[in-house]
């Protein structure tokens, strides 16, 4: 995408953590646990932008204050330079936020990650061995 730097600064900033259900509010969700998903990535957060037609761009190198392991953020377009929506659908963060989110639940790289972790889960029985009593001292 050809688009001017200072441009993209004036974008909003979306963390992937905004819409993790396994976080809490004081570790920086932003919507509630029943819309949100497990673990969202940037990738899948850009996708989804891109299919909402919103012009978007992974920054790999940032990190998120509160967390700073977290690596990864993405800027998106929500206005033009004259204030119309790029998707009249989506107003604000919010509804950015929650629209992201369910689109990220049925990405399809999502998909197939849970297919192959629940069809290896569902091999049978596996026994171990050994005594599993208590020590003695």
């Amino acid at each position: 995408m050809d688009v001017d730097v200072t441009s993209i600064k004036k974008w909003v900033v979306f963390y992937p953590i905004y819409i993790n259900s396994k976080k809490t509010i004081a570790e920086g969700r932003r919507i509630s646990t029943s819309k949100g998903c497990e673990n969202p990535t940037c990738v899948e957060i850009d996708d989804c932008c891109k299919h909402l037609k919103l012009p978007s761009v992974i920054e790999i190198e940032k990190a998120y204050p509160r967390d700073y392991l977290q690596r990864g953020r993405v800027r998106v377009m929500l206005k033009t330079e004259d204030g119309t929506l790029l998707n009249p659908a989506i107003g604000s963060r919010k509804q950015l936020m929650i629209q992201v989110a369910e689109l990220v639940r049925r990405h399809p790289g999502r998909t197939k990650k849970q297919d192959t972790s629940s069809s290896s889960s569902q091999a049978g029985p596996s026994k171990t061995g050994g005594k599993g009593g208590k020590k003695k001292k």
